[in-house]
């Protein structure tokens, strides 16, 4: 399968790091951002040597942290690849594709949690953030908390989209570039939770995610949107109802309603301490969206400097 420029022309000068090495550097790179973010945090005391937050602002330390492993993959990208940020996505129209990103991932997220709230998965817990005595103290955690989720959202995806599925997309094709990145950011999210059938689920349903968001990501030739769409589902989700994200749960009120799981409702329904992203109802949304991008639409191979750009033909099958 021949390779694919996804967000900028490759010049000459450019370098390509290997496929091999890749995977392991954004282990490395997530591994070293985390800890060197995280030594204040536990010196501190707002997180315990586990690495688990005490309350919303250190939750929101720990999000703003992962800036730190953003700036490692982008210092890579430039200092060794020698090549600048277009490279990895982040090109023209950056708001304009962040804010319709974020708007397409908030319609995600209320079409999962309506479907498994219609299905009698949810029961009411409590009233929203506009129901408390303080309402601007109660929404105070809120926006700094937004701002956290789009820092750790973006950073997700400039590692795992932005720059690894656009490095192995390069050498091996559109396939190998979503399926790898994929797979490895479904393995990051493995030791979410305690082993059981939610985190299973769950797992293969953040594999399904990275192959969903991989292809908004190569059609749309931008790194904005899918940062738009990554921080807009997890801010939401914990922020909007009160419901896991991913096994972790954050400690304040949520903004429209505090959803709890009914009693006697199936885990594959709920995702149990997973969250809806151990849900079935997640995998079928996640399926149905993949199956659109790859069949739909194709994606733009910018090619390297001097060569024509075209239609890469392989970008249609899906992965």
């Amino acid at each position: 399968m021949a390779g694919i420029e996804l967000y900028a022309p490759r010049e000459p000068r450019h370098r390509r790091t290997w496929t091999a090495a890749a995977l392991i550097l954004a282990v490395v790179f997530i591994i070293l951002g985390q800890t060197l973010s995280m030594i204040p945090a536990i010196l501190l005391g707002w997180v315990d040597m586990q690495g688990q937050s005490q309350g919303w602002g250190a939750m929101a330390y720990t999000l703003a942290g992962f800036a730190v492993i953003a700036l490692i993959t982008i210092g890579w990208v430039i200092l060794f690849e020698r090549r600048s940020i277009r490279a990895i996505g982040f090109n023209d129209q950056g708001l304009k594709r962040f804010l319709r990103g974020y708007g397409i991932g908030l319609a995600f997220l209320l079409t999962v949690v309506g479907l498994i709230a219609a299905l009698g998965g949810y029961r009411i817990e409590a009233g929203g953030a506009f129901t408390t005595s303080n309402v601007l103290g109660a929404l105070f955690p809120i926006v700094v908390l937004l701002i956290g989720f789009i820092i750790q959202g973006s950073t997700e995806e400039i590692v795992t989209r932005g720059w690894l599925m656009q490095v192995i997309a390069s050498r091996h094709g559109l396939g190998w570039g979503i399926g790898l990145s994929s797979a490895l950011f479904g393995l990051l999210h493995a030791g979410n939770i305690k082993p059981s059938p939610e985190l299973a689920v769950g797992v293969a349903n953040v594999v399904l995610f990275g192959v969903m968001i991989g292809f908004y990501a190569a059609r749309e030739g931008s790194l904005w949107g899918v940062c738009g769409w990554h921080a807009a589902w997890n801010w939401l989700l914990g922020l909007g109802f009160g419901l896991e994200v991913s096994g972790q749960v954050v400690q304040t009120p949520p903004l429209i309603i505090d959803l709890a799981d009914r009693t006697g409702a199936p885990w594959w329904l709920t995702g149990a301490a997973f969250g809806p992203e151990g849900s079935v109802v997640t995998t079928a949304v996640l399926l149905i969206a993949s199956l659109i991008l790859a069949l739909r639409w194709r994606s733009k191979d910018y090619g390297v400097v001097g060569e024509a750009p075209v239609v890469a033909a392989e970008a249609k099958a899906p992965v």
